[in-house]
């Protein structure tokens, strides 16, 4: 199966590459992307939107062999994306993994993470609660900050129109990390702001990774093996 991997903020197409080697070892073929303006530090970020960052997933899933279907893994605020791409190409998506992510966004108009003009950079580690970092040592804080890049400032603040309601039939995983399936039920069920698409869903699996919110670096393994079931189960 060809899988998808959409990157969350900060991350590029590198953030996966302890994971693809064992996705490719089990048959799959892997498409990692870099989405628009995370091209490197430098890249021009100013008129980037959370749109565009859709269109490059929705360009990735039409660039896969005619009528193939191909497995979204979005991280994060990637999962977003991969929720919204789902929707734009739903007869040629298979299913849909959240890692340490989730289909909706509050309804938000500013960053909750400190913005620099038009970019928003990675937070020092501090910023972000134990649950979150717990199991990034040093050397592993040091690498995902050394591949970041600042993410555009209004892909992390637009919102977004998700279109078909037949997405809530899509095979999903849901992989909780830095919190279990059952707080995110609770939440749901209190009908939490962004919590509005999970209540909506259908065909889900959850799955409980019991790590931070950044698995693909600290627990590449499991990592790996949720993404395996889920292409299975698609």
């Amino acid at each position: 199966m060809d899988i998808i991997l959409i990157p969350g903020l900060w991350l590029t197409a590198r953030s996966w590459d302890d994971v693809v080697p064992r996705l490719e070892e089990a048959g799959h073929t892997t498409h990692p992307l870099t989405l628009p303006g995370m091209e490197s530090v430098d890249a021009d970020r100013s008129g980037v939107t959370r749109q565009q960052h859709v269109d490059a997933v929705v360009a990735a899933i039409d660039a896969v062999g005619a009528g193939a279907k191909v497995l979204l893994v979005g991280h994060s605020m990637g999962g977003v994306l991969a929720w919204a791409a789902a929707a734009a190409r739903l007869d040629r998506v298979a299913g849909v993994v959240f890692l340490a992510s989730e289909p909706g966004i509050p309804d938000e108009s500013e960053s909750m993470f400190p913005v620099d003009g038009d970019d928003v950079p990675l937070p020092d580690w501090d910023f972000f609660d134990d649950e979150m970092v717990a199991d990034l040592d040093d050397t592993l804080r040091q690498r995902i900050r050394a591949e970041s890049v600042p993410s555009p400032r209004r892909a992390v603040t637009d919102g977004l129109a998700f279109g078909d309601d037949r997405r809530h039939d899509l095979p999903v995983a849901m992989v909780t990390a830095e919190y279990d399936a059952a707080q995110l039920k609770e939440w749901t069920d209190a009908g939490e702001s962004g919590t509005e698409e999970i209540a909506a869903l259908r065909n889900v699996e959850w799955v409980d990774l019991h790590s931070g919110h950044w698995p693909q670096y600290s627990r590449v393994d499991d990592t790996a093996r949720v993404i395996l079931d889920a292409a299975a189960r698609a």
